[in-house]
C-alpha cells in the first residue's frame, strides 16, 4: 500500500500504559492526561451547550411511529438515530415497557420520531449509499466489492456487499440488517484488518418505508 509504505508509526507496537510510562519518565505533562471519549475541540464542555450556542434550540413534538404524539424535544439537533437516553419519555398506558429509540426525523415539521425495541424494524436498515469516497490501496473500480463496514465507533464487523455507483457513489447491502444507520456519519470498509477505504453515508437504505 503506497500510502501506508510512506507512513511512520513511532508507539505502532506499543501499548497505552507503556506510552504513558515513557512520557512519565521523561517528564511529559501529557503523561497524566485523561483519556479522551468525546469530540475533542469541545473539551470539557456538554455538547448540548456546545450546540446550544450556535444553533438556537426549536422545540417540537415527539410521535410515535403510530402517530401518537408523547412527549416534546427541545431540538431536532440534540438527538441522533437510534438515540435512547436523554429522550424523556418512559412507557406508555396500556403499552409496552420497553426503552424508546429515535428511528427518524421529519426536520421539515420539526417532529422527532421514536418506536419501542432496538431492533425496531423502522430503525434497520439492509444497506446505505455512500459518497465523497476515499480508498487506501486502490483507484476507483467498477462492479462489486466483497468486504465489512463499519458504520459507528466500536461496532462488530458487518460483512457486506458494495456495488459502484460512479466513481464517488456506491451502494453497500448488508448481509444482515443494521440499526442507526445514520446519514451524515462515516462508513469504513475493511478486509480483515486492513481499512481499504471510506466514504460519507448519503443514505441509509431502510428494511421497511
Amino acid at each position: 500500500m503506497k500510502q501506508i509504505a510512506q507512513s511512520l508509526f513511532p508507539v505502532g507496537e506499543l501499548e497505552k500504559p507503556q506510552v504513558r510510562k515513557i512520557a512519565e519518565d521523561l517528564g511529559l505533562v501529557t503523561a497524566k492526561k485523561k483519556d479522551s471519549t468525546g469530540i475533542c475541540f469541545i473539551g470539557e464542555r456538554k455538547f448540548r451547550d456546545f450546540l446550544g450556542r450556535y444553533l438556537p434550540a426549536q422545540p417540537g413534538k415527539i410521535i410515535t411511529v403510530d402517530g401518537d404524539e408523547i412527549g416534546e424535544h427541545q431540538g431536532l439537533m440534540y438527538h441522533t438515530l437510534g438515540q435512547r437516553k436523554g429522550l424523556g419519555i418512559g412507557g406508555t398506558k396500556d403499552g409496552s415497557e420497553d426503552p424508546w429509540y429515535v428511528v427518524d426525523k421529519d426536520v421539515e415539521n420539526n417532529v422527532l420520531i421514536v418506536a419501542q425495541g432496538h431492533e425496531h424494524p423502522r430503525l434497520m436498515s439492509v444497506g446505505l449509499i455512500a459518497q465523497q469516497l476515499h480508498w487506501v490501496d486502490r483507484e476507483p473500480f467498477t462492479g462489486t466489492l466483497r468486504c465489512t463496514v463499519k458504520t459507528r465507533y466500536r461496532q462488530t464487523d458487518i460483512p457486506c456487499t458494495i456495488n459502484a455507483l460512479n466513481d464517488d457513489r456506491i451502494e453497500v447491502i448488508f448481509d444482515e440488517p443494521v440499526a442507526a444507520v445514520t446519514p451524515g456519519q462515516s462508513a469504513v470498509f475493511y478486509s480483515g484488518e486492513v481499512c481499504l477505504g471510506g466514504g460519507i453515508i448519503e443514505q441509509r437504505l431502510p428494511l421497511t418505508v
